[in-house]
């Protein structure tokens, strides 16, 4: 590749980074505000610490045009909400009262007071607080906190660019605030949002901004004729604007579609586009629109949200066809990197040779200023980074951990009888009332209780060799008798081990089977300071031995009672995995499938009469293109059946799933055949029991009716009206009382009265059904 004119100006640039430091700093930080042991001021030091070391980091590693405005305390969306000043009436006060604690508020609730409702980030693991909007809402300009960062990176001597969440995403990721008719299209309200984001931009450009990017990834979805003309109007009217920086339009995640010519056409000085996987159709549809004739073209060619190294040599075939397409070509990720882990050199138990394979976010931004530096002075500028880049494609292709053969033939040889329980739903739910003889609205957990600060502790010693395994399993036993006691004095109808010793739903699993590497230090934001460290679906899947049986049986010989055996389903483990990019996700998903059946079918042989298989990412994994839904919903669906199918009728499959919007996929969960279903609900006031109850659901559901990503504990009045609420969309005898979602981040005091308050209800509503 030769060096252009157009080539010569490029530069590496970045969206996003990961917030929470090195060390989780601002996790410890924030969680030590909450409970009163660290300062509002040293909180704010502690961030803008974080902050510099971050955009030091990558102006070191090459990176000429650094993002401000992707950091947050909780989340960039609900900071968002702060910008605009759409501050929801109940939390209003306690804003005005102390804007931190407020902001606190709006995420985690208080006592008296519900927080924001919580659902995923497109198809990523990342929970947003969803924006709550009617017809009287005022939008008011507050651009402190952006033009705050702004100054701290510009003060440092760098070169920043504010990130926004765009004024049509922002609308679109909206919902009806409570009391406002369903029907509410937050959309209406463009017109009132432009003129604050006009506002916003003017403080910024005051500050000494030259760029503001505005993220629009909602534009990647089906969108009709009149959400793209809001986006027509939407960028109209910001390009007119005199007094703002140049602006960079991005989106990610897919494909553009039909909103790509809309953007092209724009008056803006420039787009940022995703160019990987099911984005690379954006380079056809850029060049049939006309490319960008004196705009700058910000190219998203390493993948942001998964971790393998990227193919350089690819990656530079592309960005020398996007050269004569835009008047300048900058490179960098496809999308934020807040969905990656931080430092893939700082994992020191990986083998050394399969630690090749990965980029965490400080390798990406590596590969990000490699890519720009190759494509302005030419490849022969980056000879031993190409080299070194083929030698470890090359290593992973070839290496014995992608391919066992006897994994490949089980799932070849897998048949459509597979996939099917023999007996129909009627069938299997007679049989199982009988064999369980539960009462009318039965209570249950969703799994896991409270991971206490002794058994994070037990844990860390025995891997630290301070307790063998013996002390160990002692302190998981204790652990299960005291959860097994408490479930049983509390009144709770089908009980649960409560996991003690798991470290995840998913890394748990992934750490015994073949085919996943586990990481020490790559944890990832999943919502707040709750951070998660995905394991790396790095080959081919088989599962040693049993992995849940003995825990399972042992808490069953503390009781009478049903207790469940809880896995996590095949779609969550790829889901919540960085999964392999070099074979098609069902093939894996197969093999998942196949390695759960053993450990369901091994549960059932020692007598557990009721096994839940968690699919809380079935909806989130639905691609955000509604032509290919159908593909993976007939994969999805069959993996979990796979799972399950192998067992007798008098067996109970249950299925979980949370925060998420249940209502795009009602058929599919239907299409899994559980024999019951639990969900969240609480936030959404029942949302989804409405839903089931449109499309016809024919089984059993408990939709949530404590919400535990909130440390406030619902009365038993509140959980009887949200049981009420539910019995007017599903049959009392296919309803069932449940938490949202597992306990494992709460802490015991509330989940004792939590759990007590939502048995009272059960018992209560229970009653008024049973009362002649």
């Amino acid at each position: 590749m030769t060096t252009t004119s157009a080539a010569a100006a490029t530069q590496a640039t970045l969206y996003g980074y990961p917030r929470q430091g090195a060390d989780r700093e601002l996790k410890k930080a924030v969680e030590g505000y909450w409970k009163g042991r660290v300062t509002a001021e040293a909180l704010r030091t502690t961030a803008a610490g974080l902050r510099r070391t971050t955009w030091r980091q990558q102006a070191a590693a090459g990176v000429t045009e650094v993002p401000t405005g992707d950091f947050s305390y909780y989340d960039h969306v609900l900071d968002t909400t702060v910008m605009v000043g759409a501050i929801p009436e109940r939390h209003r006060a306690a804003v005005a009262a102390d804007p931190l604690d407020g902001y606190f508020a709006m995420a985690r609730g208080t006592q008296d007071v519900a927080p924001l409702e919580m659902t995923k980030w497109f198809d990523t693991n990342y929970h947003y607080l969803v924006p709550e909007l009617g017809p009287d809402t005022v939008f008011a300009a507050d651009s402190s906190q952006q033009v705050a960062a702004l100054r701290e990176a510009l003060t440092l001597g760098l070169d920043a660019r504010p990130v926004l969440v765009g004024p049509v995403t922002y609308l679109l990721l909206a919902k009806p605030a409570p009391g406002v008719a369903a029907d509410f299209d937050p959309l209406t309200l463009l017109d009132r949002l432009l003129p604050v984001y006009a506002e916003v931009l003017a403080d910024l450009r005051a500050a000494g901004a030259d760029w503001a990017q505005l993220d629009e990834p909602a534009l990647v979805q089906d969108r009709t004729p009149a959400e793209l003309n809001a986006a027509t109007r939407a960028y109209r009217d910001l390009g007119g604007l005199t007094d703002r920086p140049k602006l960079l339009v991005a989106s990610y995640f897919d494909r553009l579609g039909d909103a790509l010519p809309v953007l092209a056409k724009a008056p803006v000085e420039g787009l940022a586009l995703d160019f990987t996987d099911r984005a690379a159709a954006n380079l056809d549809a850029l060049a049939a629109a006309g490319g960008l004739p004196g705009k700058r073209l910000v190219a998203g060619v390493v993948n942001g949200r998964n971790i393998w190294v990227n193919d350089l040599a690819a990656s530079l075939t592309t960005l020398g066809t996007l050269l004569g397409l835009a008047d300048r070509v900058d490179v960098t990720a496809s999308c934020s990197l807040l969905h990656v882990p931080l430092d893939a050199a700082a994992e020191r138990e990986i083998d050394p040779q399969i630690l090749r394979w990965l980029a965490f976010a400080r390798q990406k931004t590596a590969e990000v200023v490699t890519l720009a530096k190759g494509l302005s002075q030419g490849t022969g500028a980056i000879t031993a980074e190409l080299a070194a880049n083929r030698a470890d494609l090359a290593s992973r292709a070839r290496s014995p951990i992608t391919h066992d053969p006897a994994v490949r033939a089980r799932a070849a040889a897998v048949t459509a009888s597979d996939t099917r329980r023999p007996q129909p739903y009627d069938e299997r739910a007679a049989a199982q009332h009988a064999a369980l003889r539960l009462p009318l609205l039965p209570s249950t957990t969703i799994g896991s209780f409270p991971q206490t600060a002794e058994l994070r502790t037990a844990r860390a010693d025995l891997r630290a060799g301070r307790i063998d395994t013996a002390g160990y399993e002692e302190r998981i036993r204790s652990e299960i008798q005291e959860v097994i006691a408490f479930q049983e004095k509390t009144g709770l109808d089908v009980l649960v081990h409560g996991e003690p010793e798991r470290n995840d739903m998913v890394q748990y699993f992934a750490e015994q089977l073949t085919g996943y590497l586990a990481t020490r230090h790559g944890w990832v934001q999943s919502y707040g300071t709750r951070y998660v460290r995905p394991p790396v679906l790095a080959g081919d899947i088989s599962r040693p031995a049993p992995m849940t049986v003995r825990w399972t049986a042992y808490a069953r010989s503390l009781t009478t009672k049903p207790v469940k055996g809880m896995l996590t389903g095949p779609v969550t483990m790829l889901a919540w995995s960085f999964v392999r990019d070099d074979q098609p996700l069902a093939d894996t998903a197969r093999q998942v499938a196949l390695a759960l059946r053993d450990e369901v079918n091994d549960l059932e042989a020692a007598g557990t009469s009721v096994i839940q298989v968690d699919e809380p990412a079935l909806r989130e994994t639905l691609p955000l293109r509604a032509a290919d839904h159908g593909a993976y919903l007939d994969w999805a669906t069959e993996a979990f059946r796979l799972t399950t199918a192998g067992v007798r009728p008098e067996t109970q499959i249950h299925t979980h799933m949370c925060y998420a919007e249940f209502g795009d996929v009602v058929q599919a969960i239907d299409d899994l055949d559980a024999d019951v279903i639990s969900l969240e609900a609480a936030r959404s006031h029942m949302q989804v029991a409405r839903e089931l109850a449109a499309h016809g659901y024919p089984r059993e559901a408990g939709p949530g009716v404590y919400d535990i990503h909130s440390p406030r504990v619902p009365s038993a009045h509140e959980a009887a009206e949200l049981l009420r609420t539910g019995l007017r969309a599903i049959p009392a005898d296919r309803l069932w009382v449940n938490p949202d979602c597992g306990l494992k981040t709460r802490g015991w005091p509330e989940t004792r009265a939590a759990l007590e308050n939502l048995v009272t209800a059960a018992r209560t509503v229970r009653a008024e059904l049973t009362t002649p």
